[in-house]
């Protein structure tokens, strides 16, 4: 898609990738950007640079996914949708019946809003949960559905939605593109302590505040693909300008970083003497975990850009910069002070 002059819904537009993306598309040439979100998990401090532009404004009417008469209000004049709303992998766990209606009936009540009114194309947030722990590495996006949790299994069910959807109505008036992204673990300003994988960052940031040595639980095997949130903002856009359809891309760097090696560089980005300090427990849904990158790069044109040590004092520096919000983050997370 053409994105000039172009009108967009960003779903879950004030939360950790979506504020990004809303900054991001803010600096292209379109015409407006509308952002729906219920401000569970997001907040408008996330959106205070954004919404000096005056074609950046919240929708007044309300956020709430299954508010399906209000959200179709929102979708009305849009030419495409940004998907990021969902309830998040704990969340999920603990409420799955909360989640089944957010992320699965939440995301067919988008589907159908757009359909309604003929809004061309979906860039569809899903999640390398789908892949649950690696079979082969680097897993490509033909890697099998191991994901044994339910926020796994809401991303699946969004995706087949999305396919089943988008091959109904391909040959009608109401025909749509979408792309789907999923995400590795991603991390950078704005992020909370509720990513399941994530949220060790601020916590050895914490403790690291405190004169206290970092906590691994186990030994500090466990792998991930760590991918910088801005990244992830630029991916949604790469795949909304893209001719991609019926898709769905991982993002992320396609490097293997383990917990442990994640600890040592944000002592090293510190400039912190302290040892880790491990520690046995600690709950873990996934163990080993890296995408291959190569589809994105080849069909949306999308390849990350930040190393880590770079989007780690990103993070830090706005952490610094943020300290009340910070707090507050940590109290909505309940974390003691």
């Amino acid at each position: 898609m053409d994105i000039k002059g172009k009108k967009f819904l960003v779903i879950g537009g004030a939360g950790f990738i979506g504020s990004h993306l809303v900054d991001q598309l803010a600096q292209e040439d379109v015409a407006e950007i509308r952002i729906y979100d219920n401000f569970t998990r997001g907040c408008e401090e996330n959106l205070a640079p954004a919404l000096k532009d005056p074609r950046v404004r919240i929708f007044d009417l309300g956020g709430e996914l299954l508010h399906r008469d209000i959200l179709g209000e929102a979708m009305k004049g849009m030419d495409g949708v940004f998907h990021l709303a969902a309830l998040w992998l704990l969340h999920c766990y603990d409420f799955p019946r909360s989640a089944f209606e957010v992320n699965i009936g939440g995301t067919f009540n988008v589907l159908e809003a757009m359909l309604q009114n003929g809004v061309k194309k979906l860039v569809y947030s899903s999640s390398a949960s789908v892949y649950g722990d690696a079979l082969t590495e680097p897993m490509a996006e033909d890697h099998p559905y191991n994901n044994d949790n339910f926020y796994g299994a809401t991303k699946i069910a969004g995706e087949a939605m999305c396919h089943a959807l988008y091959h109904r109505y391909k040959n009608t008036d109401k025909a749509f593109d979408y792309a789907g992204l999923r995400y590795m673990n991603v991390y950078g300003p704005r992020q909370d302590y509720q990513g399941t994988y994530i949220a060790v960052i601020m916590k050895i940031l914490d403790r690291l505040d405190q004169g206290l040595p970092p906590v691994v639980y186990g030994d500090g095997s466990q792998a991930y693909d760590f991918v910088y949130v801005g990244d992830c903002a630029r991916a949604n856009i790469c795949a909304m300008k893209s001719e991609a359809t019926d898709q769905c891309y991982n993002v992320g760097t396609g490097i293997k970083t383990s917990i442990k090696q994640l600890a040592e560089r944000i002592l090293k980005v510190t400039g912190s003497n302290l040892e880790i300090e491990y520690k046995p427990g600690g709950l873990t849904f996934v163990k080993n975990r890296v995408g291959c990158p190569k589809k994105a790069e080849a069909e949306i044109g999308f390849k990350y850009e930040k190393e880590l040590d770079e989007g780690l004092r990103l993070l830090i520096e706005w952490r610094n910069a943020h300290k009340a919000e910070v707090a507050r983050r940590r109290r909505q997370a309940g974390i003691a002070e």
